[in-house]
């Protein structure tokens, strides 16, 4: 694959396409060890690009682990609200969007790429990927409640939801404090699956997707670059379901 110098700086959020412009003008940039002849000149994967002294790798598809705090939407823009993608530098952000959505007071794991494959793999219904949700409920969830959970509960659609794994953590009158895992992703599923049996969510928090956990390391708003492991192991999980 052959593409231009800018436009592959540009990819690889060196900056936007007229910065590196600039920055070749500037001879910051070296193709194989040389000054490129201008932001036009074609550069494919054989070819060694480096950026004030330091090599840089194209990567046609770029995988990251957000930490989405409250108050902002699982969209690439909105009009009203901020973005998951506006924690992101703007050069960084181009062909990048969120892999399924969490509700807006919702917070925890989020995986953002520009992978449309992958996505649709882990958001298909038929691959039945497991995400499990910490959540605080009000009231007391009972045992009861967790076998019903594993049947399937009736959230006011056509047929039961598919079995769900309810684990409770801490039970008190007033407040509960449980894990639920399932494997499908209804509009507002969660929600709804506490609502079924009289209980309301006050608190919810994805804290893995596809066996990729959420890193406790990173602040709400913040992400890193997923290792080529836990790539692995998030296309592992969807091909299994295959």
């Amino acid at each position: 694959m052959q593409i231009r110098l800018d436009k592959y700086l540009a990819d690889m959020g060196i900056g936007t396409r007229s910065q590196v412009k600039q920055y070749i003008r500037k001879k910051q940039v070296f193709v194989n060890g040389n000054f490129p002849k201008g932001p036009e000149q074609k550069v494919g994967e054989e070819d060694i690009i480096s950026f004030q002294g330091k090599e840089i790798s194209y990567q046609k598809y770029e995988y990251y682990l957000f930490y989405k705090p409250q108050g902002c939407v699982s969209a690439v823009t909105d009009q009203h609200h901020k973005t998951v993608l506006d924690y992101f530098p703007e050069n960084r952000r181009k062909g990048l969007f969120p892999v399924g959505r969490l509700d807006i007071d919702t917070e925890g794991f989020l995986l953002i790429t520009n992978d449309g494959g992958l996505a649709h793999n882990l958001l298909a219904p038929g691959k039945h990927v497991p995400k499990t949700y910490f959540a605080k409920v009000s009231g007391r969830v009972t045992e009861e409640e967790v076998q019903k959970f594993a049947k399937g509960v009736d959230i006011g659609e056509k047929g039961l939801t598919l079995p769900a794994k309810l684990n409770l953590l801490s039970v008190e009158e007033e407040l509960s404090q449980v894990e639920l895992t399932i494997t499908e992703g209804k509009f507002h599923q969660v929600k709804r699956m506490f609502q079924a049996v009289g209980k309301e969510v006050l608190y919810l928090k994805r804290i893995s997707m596809g066996g990729l956990g959420l890193d406790e390391s990173l602040m709400p708003g913040e992400y890193r670059a997923i290792t080529e492991e836990e790539l692995q192991k998030i296309t592992k999980q969807w091909m299994m379901e295959t």
